[in-house]
Formats: C-alpha cells, sequence, structure tokens
C-alpha cells in the first residue's frame, strides 16, 4: 500500500537490543514515505515492541495499547516482540489491536499492511520458535554520538527464570565482514561510539547466516573492529561471566577504541540459588572475572544484573549475595525483582517469596548500587577523563558519558556538543532526578 505523508509512532519495551530493532523498523517504513511522531499525537500506525523478561512488560504493554487509543482511537495497532511471540493471542484479545507479529517477522512488517483502516479481528502472523533461526541485521542511533549495532540474537542457555530462548529462538549471529561494512557505514554518518548488543553476545560466531555456517569467535570480532578508523569508541553491551576470556579482557585493556567498562550479569551471589537459576558458573568464577578486570583496568566501570525474589532464596541467601556484591570492586547494579514467567522450569519451584519481600530485597539492593556508584565516581573527582558530549540540550546544559561511563554535565557548548573532549571530574551535584558529578569545565552525572 502507499504510505507516503502516513504517519507513525514507535514505542519500544525492554534491552537496547529491542531499540536497535524497532529503529531498524523504523527507517524501512521512512523510506516508504512514513513520518514519524510522537505517540501522544495519534499516528495513522503504532508500533509496539515488547518485551517479556518481566510481568511489568506485559502490563506495560497493555497500558501502551490503551495510550494510543486514547490518542486516536482509529489507529492502526500494530504488537511486535517477545511478549507476541510468547503470547500472541493474549495479545490479539486485548482491544484495538490490529496486528501481532511473531518474532520471524517483525523486522518486515511492511510486507503485512496491506492499508491502515483497522480490522475487524486481529490479525496473527507467529511461528514456532524453532522457525526462529535467521539472523536480521539491526542497529540503532540514539542521540547521533552513539549508535546500538546488533551483532547476535538468540540464546542456546536454558536458565530456568528466562522466557528468552522460547521467544527468540537459537543463537545465531552475523558474519564479521557484515558487521565491519555496518560500523563502517555508521561511522560515516558521524557516529563516534558504538556499543556490541545482542542477547548472548559472548557466543558469537555460533548459528549460520545465509545458510552458510561461519567459525569466528567474539574475539575475533572484536580484533577486527579495533581496526576501524575514524570510530572513537566501543563499548561490550553485556557479557555472560563464563564467555568473558582471559583473552578478551587482555584485549580490552590494551585497545585504544574498546573503552574500560564491562556490564556482566550474575543474577545472584549465593551458589545454592546460582545452581537453581541453571547459571553456567559459581560465584568465585565471577569473583575472578572481576578482579582480573580491575588488576588491568583499575579505573574500569563494572556494571551487575541481579535477581531477587527467585523461589527458595532465604533471607540468609539474599544476605550471602547482598555481602558478596558489597566486597567486590563493582560499579553499579541492574535490579530486577523476580517474576513468575510462563513456560519456565522456575514457575513451578516451591518455596515462593512474597512480593512484598521480592520488592524489599529490590530496594536494599539499589541503596547498595547507589553506595557503589557514588563511590566509584567519586574515586576519579579530580582526574581528566575523556567524554563524548551528547549533540543535545537539556536546560542549557549538554550530558555525556566517560569511557569507564560515568555520566557528565557541562554548560552546552555547540562546538562540543557530539564531539570527545577531555574534563576533569568534580564533587556530585543534583539536577531533578538524577545526580550527577561537576567538573571545572565538565560535569558528571
Amino acid at each position: 500500500m502507499d504510505l507516503n505523508g502516513k504517519t507513525v509512532a514507535f514505542h519500544t519495551l525492554g534491552c537496547k537490543l529491542n531499540f536497535a530493532e524497532t529503529s531498524t523498523i523504523a527507517r524501512d517504513l521512512n523510506d516508504a514515505g512514513m513520518e514519524k511522531v510522537k505517540l501522544q499525537k495519534g499516528a495513522d500506525l503504532v508500533v509496539i515492541n515488547t518485551c517479556s523478561v518481566t510481568e511489568k512488560a506485559d502490563s506495560e504493554c497493555r497500558s501502551i495499547v490503551r495510550k494510543a487509543l486514547r490518542a486516536n482511537s482509529n489507529s492502526f495497532i500494530v504488537v511486535t516482540g517477545c511478549y507476541a511471540q510468547l503470547r500472541p493471542s493474549e495479545i490479539a484479545a486485548l482491544e484495538g489491536v490490529d496486528l501481532v507479529l511473531g518474532g520471524a517477522d517483525k523486522l518486515y512488517l511492511r510486507k503485512f499492511i496491506y492499508d491502515l483502516d483497522k480490522f475487524e479481528e486481529t490479525v496473527i502472523h507467529s511461528c514456532d520458535v524453532s522457525e526462529i533461526n535467521n539472523y536480521d541485521s539491526a542497529y540503532s542511533i540514539g542521540d547521533r554520538t552513539r549508535a546500538f549495532l546488533k551483532v547476535q540474537d538468540g540464546c542456546d542457555y536454558k536458565c530456568s527464570y528466562c522466557t528468552i530462548p522460547m521467544a527468540r529462538g537459537i543463537s545465531r549471529s552475523a558474519p564479521v565482514n557484515q558487521i565491519i561494512l555496518q560500523a563502517r557505514n555508521l561511522v560515516k554518518t558521524g557516529v563516534k561510539e558504538i556499543v556490541l548488543t545482542g542477547v548472548n553476545i559472548g557466543d558469537y560466531g555460533k548459528g549460520e547466516f545465509g545458510n552458510k555456517k561461519h567459525d569466528h569467535k567474539f574475539i575475533d570480532l572484536l580484533k577486527e573492529l579495533d581496526k576501524l578508523s575514524g570510530l572513537d569508541r566501543i563499548r561490550i553491551s553485556s557479557i555472560e561471566p563464563n564467555l568473558l576470556t582471559d583473552e578478551i579482557i587482555e584485549f580490552v585493556s590494551n585497545s585504544e577504541k574498546f573503552v574500560p567498562h564491562l556490564h556482566i550479569p550474575l543474577q545472584s551471589g549465593n551458589n545454592e540459588i546460582l545452581g537453581k537459576m541453571k547459571r553456567r558458573y559459581k560465584r568465585e568464577l565471577y569473583s575472578e572475572r572481576v578482579r582480573e578486570i580491575k588488576k588491568l583496568m583499575p579505573d574500569s566501570a563494572i556494571g551487575v544484573d541481579v535477581i531477587v525474589g527467585f523461589p527458595g532464596e532465604t533471607e540468609e541467601h539474599f544476605l550471602d549475595s547482598l555481602n558478596f556484591l558489597n566486597n567486590l570492586p563493582i560499579s553499579y547494579l541492574h535490579v530486577f525483582t523476580y517474576s513468575e514467567r510462563p513456560g519456565t522450569e522456575a514457575e513451578n519451584f516451591d518455596n515462593i517469596i512474597p512480593k512484598v519481600e521480592r520488592k524489599a530485597r529490590n530496594h536494599r539492593l539499589r541503596l547498595l548500587s547507589v553506595k557503589k556508584s557514588r563511590s566509584f565516581a567519586e574515586s576519579h573527582k579530580g582526574t581528566l577523563r575523556k567524554v563524548l558530549w551528547e549533540d543535545s540540550m537539556r536546560k542549557g546544559r549538554m550530558y555525556g558519558y566517560t569511557e569507564n561511563y560515568i555520566r557528565v554535565s557541562a554548560k552546552y557548548d555547540i562546538y562540543k556538543a557530539g564531539n570527545v573532549e577531555y574534563g576533569y571530574i568534580g564533587g556530585i551535584q543534583f539536577d531533578d532526578c538524577f545526580e550527577f558529578y561537576e567538573s571545572k569545565d565538565a560535569m558528571a552525572v
């Protein structure tokens, strides 16, 4: 159909990978002549890219559908992503949803739109997860300085709490030469930093691309990306501790492009709970990885994912995990409250933790995260760091990140915005809902 002149709005839930895929869908629809607008403007077409890691993501999807219909009761509403793959009939039952696209079709949305007249009945294009074995490239550019580049999809792990393998299928990735070509094209647009994203990027190299197997490992990709000219920074978004090898750590520590910042999922600091989660390591390995990173990169930032309230997690288990984290030289935590996900092994576990206790444990770990992040930033007070300034302004100020992920702020300077500049880290400040660190000629958040 002719989409020229029509408007489209997007809402993305979940991870950086989802944002990369939404951005790819948006570029395709823009090529067809559609104009991107905000959801509240009441677009002709609304695309909701969902997550289903937690119960909250499911309820948020339902809320966005209602919000879209309030803005324009005639909006043609498409729901795609992980929730759409896992529970297509559940989404189809939501009032106002016209089209549900599963995991194999989401990046090809345009071919499923014949007109933008609302359907009498919701149409579902879904498939069994075993059929999701193709690799589709994706990337997103947020503030025109940083891009999220998808390098891998799917997961072969079977963690007892996780729905992602059921939603995204087996681990697969693009060949190195395609990733390099995409990275070069991003550099040509003026991107200064590329963030490598995927479901389990340490497993890069598995699977087939174009019916051809490729025999590369993640370290091979890193070495080729390191040769790119015109790119200031490369950041690894998240990597499993058992896949974070000494070779990768040493390579990053010696690279001028790869930044000293690693995000490493832990999920629990107690070995008994890790076993119930079916994670592929014990906390001793995790500790070894963290201490090796800090030995080679003392100024590095280390982020941690943690789940609280997993079935069977006693107060003793939780305190063991909290103390383990407190004693590690980490920089911040991403804390998730466990929620039962249909179809997972953990859904049937005994010794369920009351939701009020899960919430309380989440709060306690978030307090630890504040302590860790403040301590990390304060330890760099007075030091000179490279800052990639975002090409945007908020209340007369610009914001950015140091190479080791300290959020910074300074008075807006059109000549610095979108570029990498040096700045001294100053003391802690507060700005509306978040804290930051101010320097003599730059501020850090």
